[in-house]
């Protein structure tokens, strides 16, 4: 999938409708209405008289290519429960990635709930963090005019992004203005980079769940930490992972393998839109979700796990290689998988289970990486090291956020140690303050403690009150009685433990 203008054999848009390359020209033209009946549905399908055309759960039109069958659907309690836990780990995000990354991960492959997946894809990718520390960022990329080598391909690919989808399938409705004006931004944000076909149905499926300024972050996000290079002009690093991907085939199905060698099929001819697109353009919907939240939080290995997979059971036993004996057939086997092997319990089953690790990765691409510097010289596209998933981005760049503090029900007095912790209590500065002034002027202050005096400091070193401070004071003695019991710091230690053990896979 290179940059030019018109490849794969894509239809061309139809005449009327054109965009100049800012944001008031995609609005719909005159003649607009009366390009074709998909130009009048979806988003304004209520204004253009379509508005009992059946969507689905995702958003496309019933019938449709892109829609789906019957669902295995979670059952909504279990749905709640899970809304419910995603709602505390997004609210204590830092900590949860902190000290229960292993929980996370385990709940991304089990699925994001629909209501929060946006929210969640942004977190997991670090696009919140970007968002957080370019403030305005997006906006100034928005209002620039941009390169207009670069706008004229973009619009001719905006109608091909999900056409059957409610959000694009009105040409010039606010889908494709806001598919526009994230792929223009990205141009301007790397001008070196440019555009390339294959970021279109990425950010086409980020504004599917999310505001236009969050999806173009989270693109950045996968353009720069996920998928280093893949975007550049000579697609050299797609080049090295179809390498990669070819050599652990040969670990988890030598008889695809063996198949493919035979063949001589290069990789590139069946995994770069697999790749590029993240399976956006390949999988099931419900299917491609799924994947997305595992890629979101464990990185590039998720795709390459998927691929082996649709390469393991395509071409991964005798049986199935009789009805592909040539190049054409096989191809035509991965252009056309069968529809049980992308079901979504089965793919995601698959994924979960095939042991491919980031360090089987990694190794094999310094191979790879070695090979091409012997035959092809050194890498054109210096791109930066790839980052596998949410925790090594986090660690990365850790976000803006501030330190979670509890917040107790019960006021303490200033400086004092929260219930159940190991910290002494310190009297405040001002009393501390007080307390040198007076020893200074009584000419106590370098002769030793007297025994009464050594008791005094003894006891606040147990985290006594101050003298200033009476100890029948009621609200200190309120939190010294009630706080462990009550205090948002105990209830949050029980709530992480109890949640844990009602996470049921259904």
């Amino acid at each position: 999938m290179a940059k030019s203008r018109g490849e794969n054999g894509l239809r061309a848009p139809a005449a009327g409708g054109s965009l100049s390359g800012t944001r008031e020209s995609l609005a719909p033209g005159p003649d607009a209405a009366a390009a074709d009946e998909l130009s009048s549905l979806g988003s304004d399908s209520e204004a253009n008289g379509f508005a009992e055309r059946r969507i689905d759960k995702f958003g496309f039109i019933v019938g449709s290519q892109g829609a789906e069958g019957a669902l295995e659907e979670v059952p909504l309690e279990v749905l709640r429960q899970r809304e419910s836990k995603w709602l505390d780990m997004l609210n204590n995000w830092d900590k949860w990635m902190a000290k229960k990354h292993k929980k996370i991960r385990l709940r991304c492959q089990k699925g994001i709930p629909p209501s929060l997946r946006g929210r969640a894809w942004q977190y997991l990718s670090g696009g919140k963090v970007k968002l957080q520390q370019n403030p305005g960022k997006f906006d100034e990329l928005d209002m620039s005019p941009g390169d207009p080598k670069w706008l004229d391909v973009i619009e001719r690919d905006l109608h091909r992004q999900f056409p059957f989808h409610e959000m694009f399938v009105s040409r010039g409705g606010h889908g494709q203005q806001d598919l526009f004006r994230v792929l223009k931004a990205y141009t301007l944000y790397r001008p070196e980079e440019g555009y390339c076909q294959a970021q279109a149905p990425i950010a086409a499926v980020l504004l599917m769940h999310m505001p236009a300024e969050q999806a173009f972050w989270c693109l950045v996000q996968i353009c720069e930490k996920y998928l280093p290079g893949y975007y550049s002009e000579k697609l050299e690093a797609i080049q090295l992972d179809g390498e990669i991907l070819f050599s652990l085939l040969q670990k988890v199905s030598p008889v695809a393998h063996k198949h493919l060698s035979q063949q001589k099929i290069d990789p590139l001819l069946y995994m770069t839109e697999w790749f590029m697109c993240a399976f956006s353009r390949t999988l099931p919907w419900s299917s491609v979700l799924r994947v997305w939240d595992m890629f979101f939080c464990e990185g590039v290995k998720i795709i390459f796990r998927v691929g082996l997979v649709l390469l393991k059971h395509a071409l991964g036993s005798p049986e199935k290689l009789k009805a592909c004996q040539g190049q054409y057939e096989t191809i035509e086997r991965l252009r056309s998988l069968s529809p049980k092997i992308m079901q979504e319990a089965f793919l995601v089953q698959e994924v979960v289970e095939l042991p491919v690790t980031e360090r089987q990765i990694e190794r094999e691409h310094l191979i790879q990486l070695r090979r091409w510097q012997e035959t092809r010289g050194e890498l054109q596209c210096r791109s930066p090291p790839r980052l596998h998933g949410a925790k090594a981005i986090l660690e990365a760049e850790p976000g803006p956020w501030p330190t979670l503090q509890p917040s107790p029900s019960i006021r303490l007095p200033p400086d004092a140690p929260l219930p159940g912790s190991k910290g002494k209590y310190k009297p405040p500065k001002q009393v501390q303050k007080e307390q040198r002034k007076q020893a200074k002027a009584s000419g106590q202050r370098d002769k030793p403690p007297t025994p009464s005096q050594a008791k005094v400091a003894a006891a606040a070193g147990d985290a006594c009150p101050p003298q200033d401070v009476p100890p029948e004071d009621p609200v200190y003695q309120d939190s010294q009685d009630s706080a462990p019991q009550d205090s948002a710091y105990h209830c949050s230690q029980e709530s992480l433990t109890s949640q844990e053990s009602e996470d049921t896979y259904l």
